[in-house]
């Protein structure tokens, strides 16, 4: 740390531990994917992603394929899906170092099992159903007869099936539930036709706690594993505790009058004399200006609201 007086520390062992509270929530017949995407959520890539294999993670989800290789680069042998919809042009790293591709499309889909036979390997994927998040995914009316082209494609394995909830984190559950028994219906008629892959994913961080009927045989936590609440009160459901802390060296201690701005635009005007501490953080550190005046720090143990 020396010339920087603004640092994160990322407690490994509470990682582990809201691993272990996910597992230990949706019980032995399900896994646990753990969400490394972005770094990790500003985590630390490598360094989450072996805490979590080791907490007892099943396998890792990523946001694109250059964080897949990244963890193949550092050794990480675990199943590792790109949650990010596969494009035609990532075929062939996809395929070489062994990542799951999500896909919605059979153009993808061809170029993947075309890489696959060109390497002389299988290439796995999961496809994903759009029940109402309006964004990727093949309209749910729509994926047993994908499913069934999927399966003509020599060199593909469809490995999974997943989609993704829009509302899982608000008060009212109504319309997550409604996509919850339209992924349902999704399984049941692949199940009858015989092609439903073996791996079902729907629940996120929210869903793992509060719509038990969402979680097949694979839950995705994101939020959760870095003990971020995905909802008011989550914490009183599953005791996470929060794996990063900011912190920083005062590098400013001054007194001031009443009626003294503080801050740009003088954010905060002192109501009485006052002792302002200046803690070396800002839009560079990714500290918002949003921040201004919200929240508190803690200065040896006491809290002490943010100003200006």
């Amino acid at each position: 740390m020396m010339g920087r007086p603004a640092w994160v520390e990322v407690d490994l062992a509470a990682i582990r531990h809201n691993v272990r509270c996910a597992c230990e929530r949706v019980g032995a017949g399900c896994g646990v994917m753990a969400v490394v995407k972005a770094n990790a959520y500003g985590h630390g890539l490598r360094e989450v992603a072996a805490a979590a294999l080791d907490a007892g993670a099943a396998r890792l989800g990523v946001a694109v394929l250059d964080e897949a290789v990244a963890l193949r680069r550092a050794g990480c042998a675990a199943p590792i899906l790109a949650l990010g919809m596969a494009l035609a042009s990532d075929a062939e790293e996809l395929v070489a170092h062994d990542v799951a591709a999500a896909l919605s499309d059979f153009t993808a889909a061809e170029a993947l099992a075309a890489a696959a036979r060109r390497q002389g390997k299988a290439a796995c994927a999961h496809l994903k159903v759009d029940s109402g998040m309006g964004r990727a995914g093949v309209p749910a009316g729509g994926a047993l007869a994908l499913l069934r082209r999927l399966r003509s494609l020599a060199g593909l394995t469809v490995e999974g099936i997943f989609t993704h909830f829009a509302t899982a984190d608000e008060p009212d559950l109504g319309f997550a539930r409604e996509q919850a028994v339209l992924f349902q219906e999704c399984l049941d008629r692949a199940r009858a036709a015989g092609v439903l892959p073996p791996v079902a994913h729907a629940a996120n961080s929210a869903a793992i706690l509060r719509l038990p009927q969402a979680r097949h045989s694979l839950v995705r936590a994101g939020l959760v594993l870095y003990g971020i609440p995905p909802f008011p009160g989550a914490e009183s459901r599953v005791p996470i505790r929060p794996a990063l802390r900011l912190k920083a060296r005062l590098v400013s201690v001054k007194d001031l009058p009443c009626g003294a701005g503080v801050g740009y635009g003088r954010a905060y005007v002192m109501e009485r004399p006052g002792r302002i501490a200046i803690v070396p953080l800002g839009y560079g550190d990714g500290f918002s200006r949003h921040n201004s005046n919200r929240g508190d720090v803690l200065l040896h143990g006491r809290r002490a609201p943010i100003r200006g």
